[in-house]
């Protein structure tokens, strides 16, 4: 096991993330620290870091590299971005940090810093083409993906910090200095010609796109604060933009979402993101929880191990990262979620499952059915359930996440107990409810054919004849606690689906 340290120093803010690496290559993050350093506003009118900027800066460094010995860091990875790239002493400060903490400070460019925020999107968001944006203090990187690869970037020097120091915003904003502050954002906007008009979603990275996902959260009464793969209508957006200039400060403090100290540099930001959807034309936004840190992340995984730099398949990676950090048998989840798809496929006329929607859910639900072990063998479906619900299921959208975690919690039997006083049952319809049972039986069928865990089943073949279920085994031995499970599920079969479950077991001679 290895723990791996990740700095970004921003023109915003200084974040730690701190990285376990487990000799399966499962990560988890165990520690995260963020330090408003505001930067990108400690800076003379020659565009020199300030002495309070360096003061700070060391400060914080020194907390950090603390905090890695604390926590028995095996390796750091430190870099910074448009403030100190900017400066004509961000270098000068980049050594006096490495010396005063010993962490070395890399300062990276505009276009290595969009190429890592594609990285932590891309291996995060189920995307395939999207408008990539990193909004950050004093720079905002804008990234064009195309089918999954990045096609085109620049690094544009205007962010939610510096604007808001420039056009002097902090409080009731004048309506001039707005229009200046526009006029110059659309002439760097204008620097990224390929976005213009292409209608893709955007994708929002960085402090900003996360205030402007909360703030849309609390509008829409959203059932989780989960902002990762967070989408919602650019058009609600621009309504509610219309009011925010007009402002003042202690009432943008005030807005539901919006913590407070991101009140102030608000209008300069979500301007940018407004300029950046008229731009484009986008309908959408994807607001994304990963980016440069978990880039940086990726990249160290890809050098390191044998992880791909870009993921082929996000769901996969997602729950093979979970069932390694959690599963007591990986072998047993992968024989139940391959029996579970097994027997979707032979009875898709009995439980009308849609294939596209639900064997993604079957699957994941098979494969970490059992993962609330961990926490506790009694109730673990219950368990197993909320991990699935909390955790970091990359590759599908929040309700289908709700959808599986409910598959999980209900393998031993559909129990609406557990959706009391869910904030999210009242989206589930009735229908779907029933879908979630058969579902769920066909995961308690395939759980009940390794009962045992010891693979005693060779096969299966699931059928049907003569309008009823017929289930055949082939195995070297009668699976006696197999069928006998199997027995226990004869009354469930018959109340969703309609008819009887026959069990058929041919023993093979050795």
């Amino acid at each position: 096991m290895k723990r791996i340290a990740i700095i970004d120093v921003g023109s915003n803010s200084a974040r730690l993330v701190i990285m376990e690496v487990h000799s399966s290559t499962a990560c988890n993050l165990v520690y995260n620290q963020k330090d408003p350093l505001r930067l990108a506003l400690k800076t003379d009118k020659k565009g020199y870091l300030t002495e309070e900027a360096f003061a700070a800066t060391t400060l914080c460094m020194k907390n950090f590299a603390a905090m890695c010995r604390l926590y028995h860091v095996d390796e750091t990875i430190a870099v910074a971005t448009a403030a100190m790239r900017n400066a004509p002493n961000g270098a000068k400060l980049a050594k006096a940090v490495s010396q005063a903490s010993g962490i070395n400070l890399e300062i990276i460019s505009g276009k290595t810093e969009a190429s890592l925020s594609y990285l932590g999107v891309i291996n995060t968001i189920d995307v395939k083409d999207a408008v990539v944006f990193d909004l950050g203090g004093a720079s905002t990187e804008v990234i064009l993906v195309r089918d999954r690869k990045l096609v085109e970037s620049v690094s544009l020097p205007i962010g939610c910090v510096n604007l808001t120091k420039n056009f002097k915003l902090n409080n009731v904003v004048d309506p001039d200095a707005l229009n200046q502050m526009r006029r110059a954002i659309s002439q760097q906007v204008q620097k990224a010609p390929w976005i213009a008009g292409c209608g893709l979603p955007l994708v929002g990275v960085g402090g900003t796109a996360r205030s402007i996902g909360k703030i849309e959260q609390k509008r829409a009464k959203y059932f989780t604060s989960k902002l990762h793969n967070y989408q919602f209508a650019l058009q609600d957006f621009k309504e509610w933009y219309k009011t925010l200039p007009g402002t003042t400060l202690a009432t943008r403090r005030r807005i539901p979402g919006l913590s407070n100290d991101r009140a102030d540099v608000i209008i300069a930001g979500a301007s940018i993101i407004k300029a950046l959807a008229d731009r484009s034309k986008a309908r959408k936004m994807i607001i994304s929880g990963c980016g440069l840190r978990e880039g940086l992340f990726s990249q160290y995984l890809h050098q390191h191990t044998s992880k791909p730099l870009i993921t082929p398949d996000i769901l996969d990676t997602a729950r093979e990262n979970m069932i390694h950090l959690y599963s007591p048998d990986e072998e047993h989840c992968r024989l139940v979620a391959r029996y579970a798809l097994q027997l979707f496929d032979g009875w898709q006329s009995l439980h009308k499952l849609d294939p596209k929607k639900w064997k993604p859910l079957v699957e994941t639900a098979g494969l970490l059915h059992d993962i609330g072990i961990t926490i506790n063998y009694y109730n673990h479906t219950r368990h197993s359930g909320y991990l699935i619900e909390n955790g970091k299921l990359f590759g599908l959208n929040h309700l289908d996440v709700v959808y599986t975690a409910i598959l999980a919690a209900w393998h031993h039997g559909m129990n609406r107990g557990y959706l009391r006083n869910k904030p999210y049952r009242k989206l589930i319809p009735e229908a779907d409810l029933k879908r979630l049972s058969n579902g769920a039986l066909l995961l308690a069928l395939a759980e009940c054919l390794d009962y045992t865990q010891t693979e005693t089943i060779e096969s299966i073949e699931p059928a049907l004849v003569n309008g009823n279920a017929v289930l055949t085994l082939t195995t070297s031995r009668t699976p006696s606690v197999e069928l006998q499970m199997l027995q226990g599920m004869t009354k469930w079969f018959r109340k969703n689906f309609g008819c009887s479950l026959t069990v058929v077991v041919k023993e093979q001679q050795n």
